[in-house]
């Protein structure tokens, strides 16, 4: 290869493995395969490796992998956390081995499972656990501590008060509770974690330590990084030791004296990965005696007493026998491919999901297709390519009308997802009512998930009107509630039928419709007979109207699009929900039971400010901005966010950035705090 070809191929791979490395470690969001960024980085290496007068100082080839989040408070560590070299054949590995034994005589081996989890650093003061961190990019982590101390498997005390030991980790979710939490984001409408590596840094990066506590993460220890009055001399002693104190050590590790025994262990290790219940992709081999560790030493990047081998993704052939569509708890039609059964990575396969249209009319997947599959992080079944469709097979689509209830689906502008349009889908029905019950809608206390989930599989609801209906003493007969928990159930029912009407509309699911919407809404309609009557002028549009734009400049007029902070999909999406004869008909039940159907009308002071709109921008002189907003509204005015031409008046101050030079290209009216006082009577 040429100089200046290879400089435009490595200016492009450095571009790639920088982009897929942020979407791994930092936003825990990966778009490609291990295997596919390792092939990536690996072609890096070896060109830098060709023409090292090309190496730059920034080179991927030069970082750990990760970055720091500003959310958290930044940890130098004593150690590097660093990285290993990979090897992908066994031959590699033989390399490996005889590198090692250039430098020292008659090496012994550790070999432990490779862990596909985030890795972090625990450090101890007199047995006490006083800090935790995450690699970050091996020199720089985040202090995690907090969020930590919520993994039971992490001892808070040392069996022994050892004055000071930093250890190094891999915090995982096992397969169960990754299986656990993806069930529980499917339930809340939540975007689904890809892996349980993913799965894990979102759960440890979380900034209330109590949304980690929920997620069921463990740890493995595997490393001592730095030690004070411990004395160790060897890898698999000091395992041993971590063991003593109380550490979680990695259950499957073995000494090796030589590497013909080392590589025997990692084929082992591999065969049964489809058994164990937390990740692995891949073993590491460490020489196990710390002098020869001392004496082997580490280049710029990798330390050479150890080597990691990765497992190639194992992928198999079988056929397609069928496709079958479920309706998910938000309403997505999703497709699972039924296969012909094949053994994968020690467990046998014989479903897997197609996740949306896109993706198989992209493979072009068809019944009767003879198709490539592997499972994506070792975890999950998946459809690699196709090699071969049937003569006289037909593409795929997913129905045109939903597989639970008949009502017929459909598939928004820049969503992937193709979904059921019926709010009362009986397929989304515990879905619906959680959300009906949350804080923020309806606010009925100690109505949970999972009281709502012994409700509908007793049968006694399956409408959000039948909360209503529900008696203490049949309630009382339930697992988990007495008698007294019973009666304060149906008093928080009961209580939530005065909400406010914006609790109701935001607590029906309208898609698009927020609280904040739902505020504005029953603002500027405070009845719900005055918003269904605004949402069905929508709907009739929609009915007599074919071409979208057209019928976009018509919503546009509605008055529902009236209301600043509405735009025409939202609507849109209002029409759509009100015209549903299933909605009628639940409003109409919960009027008859007694839900407020009125917005509460609170008494304005004045109303110096009725219908106007504000914005605010910088600071004033001796108003904050909570103040300033409690005058507008006690003047019959709102306060909103942004800039627009529905907007009546800019209060600006100091410092009034973009949102003052937009007000005045649109030729709305500035305010200073003087004047907005005068205009007040002040």
């Amino acid at each position: 290869m040429e100089r200046k070809e290879a400089e435009k191929e490595l200016e492009a791979l450095r571009e790639q493995v920088r982009y897929h490395a942020r979407k791994y470690y930092t936003e825990d969001a990966p778009e490609i395969s291990d295997f596919e960024y390792d092939a990536l980085f690996r072609r890096l290496e070896g060109l830098e490796d060709q023409f090292p007068e090309l190496v730059t100082e920034d080179s991927p080839t030069n970082r750990v992998g990760g970055a720091v989040y500003n959310s958290f408070a930044p940890v130098v560590h004593r150690v590097p956390l660093g990285s290993l070299h990979d090897s992908f054949s066994e031959e590699e590995l033989w390399d490996f081995d005889r590198r090692v034994r250039e430098a020292v005589p008659q090496p012994e081996y550790v070999v432990e499972p490779k862990f596909d989890g985030l890795s972090v650093a625990l450090e101890y003061e007199n047995g006490l656990f006083v800090r935790g961190s995450t690699r970050g990019d091996g020199v720089t982590g985040e202090d995690v501590t907090e969020n930590l101390r919520t993994i039971g498997t992490i001892p808070k005390r040392l069996a022994e008060p050892v004055p000071f030991l930093e250890v190094r980790g891999e915090v995982y979710l096992s397969d169960k509770s990754f299986a656990k939490l993806c069930e529980r984001q499917e339930l809340l409408g939540e975007k689904l974690f890809k892996n349980p590596r993913n799965a894990a840094a979102g759960s440890l990066r979380q900034k209330d330590p109590r949304v980690t506590a929920g997620r069921g993460l463990s740890i493995f220890v595997f490393n001592v990084q730095l030690a004070e009055g411990m004395g160790l001399t060897s890898h698999a002693g000091s395992l041993e030791k971590l063991r003593e104190l109380g550490f979680t050590v990695p259950p499957l590790y073995k000494t090796a004296g030589d590497m013909a025994e080392a590589v025997a262990f990692i084929r082992e290790l591999g065969e049964k990965r489809g058994e164990l219940d937390f990740p692995i992709d891949g073993a590491v081999v460490k020489v196990n005696d710390f002098s020869q560790r001392e004496e082997l030493g580490s280049t710029a990047r990798f330390p050479r007493w150890a080597e990691a081998f990765k497992y190639p993704p194992e992928e198999k052939e079988t056929v397609l026998t069928g496709i079958e569509v479920n309706v998910g708890r938000t309403g997505v039609l999703t497709p699972t491919g039924v296969f012909q059964p094949v053994t994968l990575a020690g467990t046998t396969v014989s479903r897997a999901t197609l996740h949306n249209q896109d993706f198989i009319t992209e493979k072009d997947i068809r019944v009767g297709s003879r198709v490539v599959m592997r499972k994506a992080g070792e975890i999950i079944p998946e459809v690699v390519r196709v090699l071969e469709n049937p003569p006289g097979s037909t593409p795929f689509f997913l129905p045109e009308a939903c597989p639970s209830c008949g009502e017929k689906v459909a598939r928004e502008e820049g969503e992937a997802a193709v979904r059921c349009t019926n709010p009362q889908c009986p397929a989304q029905l515990l879905r619906n009512l959680i959300h009906f019950a949350s804080r923020d809608a309806m606010d009925i206390e100690g109505l949970g998930p999972a009281i709502l989930e012994q409700l509908v599989g007793e049968g006694l609801v399956s409408s959000p009107a039948d909360l209503y209906t529900l008696e203490a003493g049949r309630l009382s007969q339930l697992e988990r509630l007495g008698e007294k928990s019973a009666e304060n159930l149906v008093g928080a029912v009961e209580k939530s039928k005065q909400n406010d009407l914006y609790r109701l509309v935001f607590a029906l699911g309208i898609p698009h419709i927020g609280v904040k919407a739902a505020q504005l809404l029953c603002g500027a309609f405070p009845s719900m007979d005055a918003l269904t009557g605004a949402a069905e002028e929508v709907h009739g549009l929609e009915g007599r109207m074919a071409d979208p734009q057209a019928l976009k400049k018509e919503i546009a007029k509605s008055a529902l699009v009236q209301i600043d902070g509405i735009g025409t999909d939202m609507a849109l999406s209002v029409g759509r929900f009100f015209s549903h004869g299933s909605t009628r008909q639940l409003i109409e039940r919960l009027r008859g039971l007694g839900v407020n159907m009125r917005a509460h009308m609170q008494r304005k002071a004045g109303e110096a400010f009725a219908g106007k709109a504000f914005v605010l921008t910088g600071t004033l002189p001796a108003l904050s901005r909570k103040e300033a907003q409690a005058l507008i509204e006690g003047q019959g005015g709102r306060v909103t966010g942004a800039v627009s031409k529905k907007t009546s008046y800019v209060l600006a101050g100091e410092d009034p950035g973009s949102k003052l030079e937009k007000a005045q290209a649109l030729g709305i009216p500035v305010l200073t705090e003087e004047e907005f006082r005068r205009m007040l009577g002040q």
